[in-house]
């Protein structure tokens, strides 16, 4: 990797110790002569941090590091708009599996990143389209999850085609389809299958189906997925990476399939994938 000249950083406000954390680092790497950019909103707040510039962060930082939790990783992902940024993700959240580095990791684990000795890992994402009579309202790009579901306490109705292949109308709660990455997410909740995070896949999940022999599905990365709205549900929305919400009306189309852009992580050497596993879901350790 070449060298590091500018660096983002990404925190929730909300938590003053990630607001304290990013002030020392950016005092830290402007020191080493890196320039530190963030979002209006932190930039607003810490003075060595830069705003972003006109057309946004990833126009300008080499690498992205994220203080807090998944969601704040996954609104990094955002940010960067489907550019292949490498982001670095320390733990300042609950459970973490996309921010695997403690906070007495971060120095160690900077020093490396400015001198560009770092590898990353690929992270498939999801396209997803709205279609409203045949026309499209709406694309999104996602990470974890798209997730559609009703607004209220009462099953919806989601007629579900893969390769537009008729599978089954589900009635449930909801329908989410994931990444692997988002396997460790709501899918997990819902009972659905923990991926390998590499793994180029898409998983379908109904969220407490009438039905109990709906069960997860797993797909091949190359179909696609689409979702039709019952004409007899008329509170129903589509939530991206828990983060983003869009209202939708009967008789919608939502399409789902792999994305052409990837998002990037820096690589953790000292813990590997079922290291996080263990640790995040209190599995048991091998014994000495």
């Amino acid at each position: 990797m070449a060298l590091a000249k500018s660096i983002g950083i990404v925190v929730k406000i909300a938590n003053p110790g990630a607001v304290k954390l990013s002030r020392e680092l950016a005092d830290w790497l402007n020191k080493k002569g890196v320039d530190v950019y963030s979002d209006s909103e932190l930039a607003g707040l810490v003075d060595p941090i830069k705003p972003p510039p006109e057309g946004g962060l990833s126009k300008v930082v080499d690498v992205m590091v994220v203080l807090g939790g998944d969601g704040t990783m996954l609104y990094a992902a955002r940010l960067l708009d489907g550019r292949g940024v490498p982001i670095l993700g320390i733990n300042m959240g609950g459970l973490g599996f996309l921010t695997a580095l403690g906070v007495d990791e971060v120095y160690e684990s900077l020093e490396r990143v400015i001198k560009g000795e770092f590898e990353t890992e690929e992270r498939m994402m999801l396209a997803v389209r709205i279609l409203r009579g045949g026309e499209e309202i709406a694309r999104y790009r996602v990470l974890n999850d798209a997730v559609i579901k009703t607004t209220i306490a009462r099953l919806v109705r989601l007629e579900t085609c893969i390769n537009k292949e008729y599978v089954t109308t589900y009635r449930a709660d909801g329908l989410i389809v994931a990444t692997p990455t988002g396997s460790t997410a709501y899918s997990l909740s819902a009972s659905g299958p923990i991926l390998y995070p590499t793994i180029h896949s898409i998983i379908v999940v109904p969220v407490c189906p009438f039905n109990l022999t709906h069960r997860p599905v797993v797909l091949s990365d190359t179909m696609d997925v689409q979702v039709t709205v019952g004409h007899d549900n008329p509170d129903v929305e589509l939530t991206l990476d828990g983060q983003v919400d869009r209202p939708l009306k009967r008789g919608d189309v939502v399409e789902i399939k792999r994305a052409d852009e990837c998002v990037y992580l820096v690589k953790c050497n000292k813990k590997s994938y079922f290291d996080i596993l263990r640790e995040r879901l209190m599995w048991e350790s091998k014994p000495e």
